[in-house]
Protein backbone atom coordinates (compact mmCIF):
# COMPACT_ATOMS: atom_id res chain seq x y z
CA UNK A 1 0.00 0.00 0.00
CA UNK A 2 1.44 3.48 -0.77
CA UNK A 3 1.88 6.00 1.85
CA UNK A 4 1.73 9.94 1.55
CA UNK A 5 5.21 11.21 1.28
CA UNK A 6 4.37 15.03 1.02
CA UNK A 7 1.47 17.25 0.89
CA UNK A 8 1.64 20.97 -0.72
CA UNK A 9 -0.61 23.45 0.41
CA UNK A 10 -1.24 27.04 -1.88
CA UNK A 11 -2.96 29.95 0.83
CA UNK A 12 -3.02 26.93 3.13
CA UNK A 13 -5.57 24.92 1.43
CA UNK A 14 -4.13 21.71 0.07
CA UNK A 15 -3.74 21.42 -3.37
CA UNK A 16 -1.38 18.47 -4.30
CA UNK A 17 -0.72 14.79 -2.68
CA UNK A 18 2.42 13.23 -3.34
CA UNK A 19 2.09 9.20 -2.19
CA UNK A 20 4.55 6.61 -2.91
CA UNK A 21 7.50 4.05 -1.41
CA UNK A 22 10.48 3.85 0.42
CA UNK A 23 13.17 1.22 0.91
CA UNK A 24 16.42 1.41 3.18
CA UNK A 25 18.23 -1.77 3.18
CA UNK A 26 21.48 -2.77 5.05
CA UNK A 27 23.93 -5.43 4.76
CA UNK A 28 22.32 -8.24 2.70
CA UNK A 29 19.85 -6.99 1.43
CA UNK A 30 18.27 -7.07 4.74
CA UNK A 31 15.16 -3.86 5.10
CA UNK A 32 15.84 -2.35 8.12
CA UNK A 33 13.31 0.76 7.25
CA UNK A 34 10.19 1.20 5.13
CA UNK A 35 7.10 3.28 4.63
CA UNK A 36 4.65 2.12 2.09
CA UNK A 37 5.74 -0.91 0.35
CA UNK A 38 9.69 -1.58 0.39
CA UNK A 39 9.23 -4.22 -2.48
CA UNK A 40 7.51 -2.08 -4.93
CA UNK A 41 8.78 -2.69 -8.60
CA UNK A 42 10.28 1.00 -10.01
CA UNK A 43 12.02 1.91 -13.37
CA UNK A 44 16.01 3.12 -12.15
CA UNK A 45 15.71 6.20 -14.90
CA UNK A 46 18.59 7.69 -14.41
CA UNK A 47 19.29 6.45 -11.30
CA UNK A 48 21.12 3.71 -12.85
CA UNK A 49 23.69 5.76 -14.61
CA UNK A 50 26.67 4.94 -11.62
CA UNK A 51 25.63 1.29 -12.33
CA UNK A 52 25.82 0.87 -15.74
CA UNK A 53 29.41 2.78 -15.95
CA UNK A 54 30.92 -0.05 -13.80
CA UNK A 55 31.54 -2.71 -17.26
CA UNK A 56 33.60 0.48 -18.81
CA UNK A 57 35.51 1.00 -16.06
CA UNK A 58 36.39 -2.00 -14.77
CA UNK A 59 36.90 -2.92 -18.84
CA UNK A 60 39.68 -0.49 -18.67
CA UNK A 61 38.79 2.58 -20.58
CA UNK A 62 40.10 5.17 -17.83
CA UNK A 63 43.22 3.73 -18.58
CA UNK A 64 43.28 2.90 -22.21
CA UNK A 65 41.87 6.38 -23.22
CA UNK A 66 43.43 8.95 -20.18
CA UNK A 67 39.61 9.81 -19.03
CA UNK A 68 39.90 12.27 -16.12
CA UNK A 69 38.21 11.30 -12.82
CA UNK A 70 35.05 14.61 -13.86
CA UNK A 71 35.29 12.85 -17.20
CA UNK A 72 34.35 9.39 -15.25
CA UNK A 73 31.67 11.26 -12.91
CA UNK A 74 30.16 12.51 -16.46
CA UNK A 75 29.21 9.24 -17.65
CA UNK A 76 26.96 8.61 -14.44
CA UNK A 77 25.31 12.53 -14.98
CA UNK A 78 22.32 13.57 -15.68
CA UNK A 79 23.72 16.90 -16.78
CA UNK A 80 22.77 20.17 -16.83
CA UNK A 81 24.31 21.02 -19.90
CA UNK A 82 26.05 23.66 -17.91
CA UNK A 83 29.73 25.00 -19.86
CA UNK A 84 31.96 22.32 -17.79
CA UNK A 85 29.50 19.68 -18.55
CA UNK A 86 29.90 20.35 -22.48
CA UNK A 87 33.72 20.80 -22.62
CA UNK A 88 34.26 17.54 -20.54
CA UNK A 89 32.12 15.87 -22.99
CA UNK A 90 34.01 17.52 -26.08
CA UNK A 91 37.13 16.41 -24.61
CA UNK A 92 35.88 12.40 -23.71
CA UNK A 93 34.66 12.90 -28.22
CA UNK A 94 38.06 13.99 -28.51
CA UNK A 95 39.85 11.01 -26.85
CA UNK A 96 37.90 8.22 -28.04
CA UNK A 97 37.74 9.54 -32.16
CA UNK A 98 33.63 9.57 -31.71
CA UNK A 99 31.70 12.18 -32.38
CA UNK A 100 28.71 13.36 -31.23
CA UNK A 101 26.00 12.39 -33.84
CA UNK A 102 27.06 8.68 -32.92
CA UNK A 103 24.83 8.92 -29.62
CA UNK A 104 21.33 7.81 -30.53
CA UNK A 105 19.73 10.26 -28.30
CA UNK A 106 18.24 13.49 -29.50
CA UNK A 107 19.07 16.74 -29.97
CA UNK A 108 18.62 18.93 -27.05
CA UNK A 109 18.66 22.04 -25.87
CA UNK A 110 20.43 22.36 -22.04
CA UNK A 111 18.12 21.89 -19.14
CA UNK A 112 20.53 24.79 -17.26
CA UNK A 113 18.97 28.06 -17.69
CA UNK A 114 21.25 30.21 -18.36
CA UNK A 115 22.93 27.80 -20.71
CA UNK A 116 19.82 27.31 -22.98
CA UNK A 117 19.10 30.81 -23.14
CA UNK A 118 22.86 30.73 -24.41
CA UNK A 119 22.09 27.84 -27.17
CA UNK A 120 18.83 29.02 -27.86
CA UNK A 121 20.81 32.80 -28.96
CA UNK A 122 23.95 30.49 -30.34
CA UNK A 123 24.52 26.98 -31.75
CA UNK A 124 21.19 25.74 -31.15
CA UNK A 125 20.52 22.12 -30.00
CA UNK A 126 23.14 19.38 -29.89
CA UNK A 127 23.11 15.99 -28.95
CA UNK A 128 25.73 16.87 -25.98
CA UNK A 129 22.82 18.92 -24.50
CA UNK A 130 21.18 15.87 -23.55
CA UNK A 131 21.33 15.20 -20.09
CA UNK A 132 22.12 11.29 -20.80
CA UNK A 133 25.06 12.10 -23.21
CA UNK A 134 27.72 11.26 -20.55
CA UNK A 135 26.28 7.28 -19.71
CA UNK A 136 26.19 7.21 -23.79
CA UNK A 137 29.36 8.50 -24.41
CA UNK A 138 30.84 6.28 -21.89
CA UNK A 139 29.09 2.99 -23.51
CA UNK A 140 30.49 4.21 -26.72
CA UNK A 141 33.80 4.11 -25.56
CA UNK A 142 33.52 0.71 -24.49
CA UNK A 143 31.91 -0.61 -26.89
CA UNK A 144 34.95 0.80 -29.03
CA UNK A 145 37.55 -0.63 -27.06
CA UNK A 146 35.60 -3.87 -27.42
CA UNK A 147 35.81 -3.90 -30.81
CA UNK A 148 31.74 -3.97 -31.13
CA UNK A 149 29.28 -2.53 -34.23
CA UNK A 150 29.21 1.38 -32.32
CA UNK A 151 25.78 1.62 -34.47
CA UNK A 152 24.62 -1.52 -32.27
CA UNK A 153 25.66 0.04 -28.91
CA UNK A 154 21.79 0.63 -27.95
CA UNK A 155 20.23 -2.60 -28.36
CA UNK A 156 19.35 -5.13 -25.18
CA UNK A 157 21.45 -7.61 -27.29
CA UNK A 158 24.52 -6.13 -27.65
CA UNK A 159 27.67 -7.44 -25.99
CA UNK A 160 28.07 -4.50 -23.59
CA UNK A 161 24.48 -4.09 -23.09
CA UNK A 162 24.30 -7.58 -21.62
CA UNK A 163 27.31 -6.82 -19.56
CA UNK A 164 25.51 -4.01 -17.93
CA UNK A 165 22.31 -6.18 -17.02
CA UNK A 166 24.47 -8.43 -15.66
CA UNK A 167 26.25 -6.29 -13.59
CA UNK A 168 23.45 -4.14 -11.92
CA UNK A 169 21.67 -7.87 -11.12
CA UNK A 170 24.66 -8.60 -8.99
CA UNK A 171 25.15 -5.40 -7.93
CA UNK A 172 21.08 -5.58 -6.77
CA UNK A 173 21.14 -8.86 -5.77
CA UNK A 174 18.63 -10.90 -7.94
CA UNK A 175 18.49 -12.68 -11.17
CA UNK A 176 19.35 -10.59 -14.81
CA UNK A 177 16.30 -12.78 -16.12
CA UNK A 178 13.93 -11.01 -13.17
CA UNK A 179 14.95 -7.52 -13.82
CA UNK A 180 12.30 -5.85 -15.86
CA UNK A 181 13.47 -4.36 -19.70
CA UNK A 182 12.14 -1.00 -21.19
CA UNK A 183 13.35 2.08 -23.20
CA UNK A 184 14.60 5.04 -21.66
CA UNK A 185 13.75 8.51 -22.31
CA UNK A 186 17.11 8.57 -24.25
CA UNK A 187 17.05 5.20 -26.22
CA UNK A 188 18.87 2.68 -24.36
CA UNK A 189 17.91 0.34 -22.44
CA UNK A 190 15.95 0.82 -18.91
CA UNK A 191 15.72 -2.12 -15.85
CA UNK A 192 13.11 -2.57 -13.67
CA UNK A 193 13.17 -3.80 -9.81
CA UNK A 194 12.19 -3.51 -6.44
CA UNK A 195 13.38 -1.02 -4.39
CA UNK A 196 14.56 -3.04 -2.00
CA UNK A 197 17.05 -4.47 -4.69
CA UNK A 198 18.12 -0.73 -6.10
CA UNK A 199 18.77 0.48 -2.34
CA UNK A 200 20.99 -2.65 -2.55
CA UNK A 201 22.83 -1.61 -5.11
CA UNK A 202 23.51 1.56 -3.63
CA UNK A 203 24.43 -0.10 -0.57
CA UNK A 204 26.78 -1.53 -2.73
CA UNK A 205 28.24 1.56 -3.98
CA UNK A 206 28.32 3.52 -0.95
CA UNK A 207 30.29 0.58 0.55
CA UNK A 208 32.18 -1.22 -2.22
CA UNK A 209 34.01 -3.59 0.79
CA UNK A 210 30.77 -5.30 0.35
CA UNK A 211 31.24 -6.40 -3.02
CA UNK A 212 32.97 -9.77 -3.68
CA UNK A 213 34.74 -9.28 -7.40
CA UNK A 214 37.77 -7.94 -6.94
CA UNK A 215 37.80 -6.33 -10.79
CA UNK A 216 33.95 -4.85 -9.55
CA UNK A 217 34.98 -3.70 -6.42
CA UNK A 218 37.79 -1.17 -7.63
CA UNK A 219 35.92 -0.11 -10.43
CA UNK A 220 32.97 1.21 -8.21
CA UNK A 221 35.74 2.83 -6.01
CA UNK A 222 37.08 4.45 -9.19
CA UNK A 223 33.44 5.77 -9.80
CA UNK A 224 32.10 6.84 -6.37
CA UNK A 225 35.25 8.59 -5.84
CA UNK A 226 34.95 10.13 -9.22
CA UNK A 227 31.31 11.45 -7.80
CA UNK A 228 32.27 12.96 -4.77
CA UNK A 229 35.44 15.08 -6.00
CA UNK A 230 33.18 16.19 -9.03
CA UNK A 231 29.60 16.04 -7.70
CA UNK A 232 28.53 19.32 -10.18
CA UNK A 233 29.51 16.98 -12.88
CA UNK A 234 26.62 14.36 -12.00
CA UNK A 235 23.76 16.75 -11.81
CA UNK A 236 24.33 20.62 -11.67
CA UNK A 237 24.77 23.85 -9.64
CA UNK A 238 22.86 23.68 -6.65
CA UNK A 239 21.07 19.98 -7.80
CA UNK A 240 20.34 17.73 -4.92
CA UNK A 241 22.52 15.04 -6.63
CA UNK A 242 25.66 17.61 -5.94
CA UNK A 243 24.90 19.04 -2.43
CA UNK A 244 24.48 15.21 -1.24
CA UNK A 245 27.63 14.38 -3.71
CA UNK A 246 29.72 17.37 -1.28
CA UNK A 247 29.22 14.47 1.19
CA UNK A 248 31.53 12.49 1.08
CA UNK A 249 29.56 10.25 3.45
CA UNK A 250 27.06 9.85 0.76
CA UNK A 251 26.57 8.57 -2.97
CA UNK A 252 23.03 9.61 -4.69
CA UNK A 253 21.81 9.27 -7.84
CA UNK A 254 18.37 10.63 -9.16
CA UNK A 255 16.34 9.70 -11.83
CA UNK A 256 13.13 10.66 -13.97
CA UNK A 257 9.52 10.04 -12.86
CA UNK A 258 10.22 10.31 -9.42
CA UNK A 259 13.09 7.46 -8.93
CA UNK A 260 15.93 8.90 -6.27
CA UNK A 261 18.46 6.70 -4.52
CA UNK A 262 21.41 6.91 -1.79
CA UNK A 263 23.88 5.13 -0.03
CA UNK A 264 25.43 5.88 3.43
CA UNK A 265 29.05 4.50 3.82
CA UNK A 266 29.40 5.19 7.83
CA UNK A 267 25.66 3.89 8.55
CA UNK A 268 25.85 1.64 6.04
CA UNK A 269 22.39 1.87 4.47
CA UNK A 270 21.03 2.18 0.89
CA UNK A 271 18.07 4.02 0.10
CA UNK A 272 15.84 3.80 -2.96
CA UNK A 273 12.33 6.03 -2.80
CA UNK A 274 9.91 6.66 -5.92
CA UNK A 275 6.99 9.08 -5.75
CA UNK A 276 3.93 7.26 -7.82
CA UNK A 277 3.12 10.87 -9.66
CA UNK A 278 7.04 11.15 -11.07
CA UNK A 279 7.33 14.42 -9.68
CA UNK A 280 10.81 15.42 -8.69
CA UNK A 281 10.10 18.75 -6.87
CA UNK A 282 9.69 17.35 -3.54
CA UNK A 283 12.94 14.79 -3.52
CA UNK A 284 15.12 17.44 -1.13
CA UNK A 285 12.61 17.63 1.40
CA UNK A 286 11.94 13.56 1.38
CA UNK A 287 15.27 12.79 1.42
CA UNK A 288 16.00 15.33 4.73
CA UNK A 289 12.69 13.94 6.29
CA UNK A 290 14.66 10.19 5.74
CA UNK A 291 17.99 11.51 7.11
CA UNK A 292 16.49 13.20 10.20
CA UNK A 293 15.06 9.84 10.94
CA UNK A 294 17.25 7.97 10.70
CA UNK A 295 19.63 10.02 12.63
CA UNK A 296 22.24 11.42 10.54
CA UNK A 297 24.73 12.95 12.79
CA UNK A 298 26.54 15.27 9.33
CA UNK A 299 24.76 18.83 10.67
CA UNK A 300 26.47 20.65 7.70
CA UNK A 301 24.70 18.33 5.09
CA UNK A 302 21.46 19.27 6.85
CA UNK A 303 21.81 22.35 7.20
CA UNK A 304 22.71 22.68 2.85
CA UNK A 305 19.52 20.50 1.79
CA UNK A 306 17.39 23.22 4.64
CA UNK A 307 18.90 26.37 2.81
CA UNK A 308 18.28 24.49 -0.46
CA UNK A 309 14.58 22.74 -0.08
CA UNK A 310 13.25 25.27 2.67
CA UNK A 311 9.30 23.76 1.50
CA UNK A 312 8.36 27.54 0.85
CA UNK A 313 6.25 27.53 -2.52
CA UNK A 314 7.03 31.31 -4.25
CA UNK A 315 5.22 32.56 -7.24
CA UNK A 316 7.01 33.39 -10.02
CA UNK A 317 7.15 36.83 -8.68
CA UNK A 318 9.14 35.77 -5.59
CA UNK A 319 6.33 36.28 -3.71
CA UNK A 320 5.16 33.25 -0.41
CA UNK A 321 2.51 31.41 -1.88
CA UNK A 322 2.38 27.95 0.25
CA UNK A 323 4.47 25.54 1.66
CA UNK A 324 5.01 21.82 1.38
CA UNK A 325 5.31 19.36 4.10
CA UNK A 326 6.74 15.49 4.70
CA UNK A 327 4.22 13.31 6.07
CA UNK A 328 5.39 10.20 6.15
CA UNK A 329 6.93 8.00 9.12
CA UNK A 330 9.61 5.64 8.68
CA UNK A 331 8.97 1.89 10.28
CA UNK A 332 12.01 0.57 11.55
CA UNK A 333 12.70 -2.86 11.91
CA UNK A 334 13.42 -4.69 15.05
Amino acid sequence: METVLVREYRADLLECVHSGHIAIVGEGGNVKGYAGDPEFVSFTRSAAKPLQAIPGIRGGIVEYYGFTPAEVALMTASHRGESYHVAALESISSKIGIDEQKMICATSYPLDYTSRESAIRGAGKRKFYHNCAGKHMGILSYSKLKGLPLEEYSQPEQTVQREIIDTIAYMAGVAPDSIGLGTDGCGLPVFAMPLTALATAYLKLANPDLIADEATRKAVTTITAAMNAHPEMVSGSGRLDSILLEDDNIIAKGGFKGVYCFGLRRERLGIAFKILDGSEEEWGLIVQAILNQIGYSQKNTLEKLRNAFSGVIYNDGGTRVGHADTEFQLHFMK
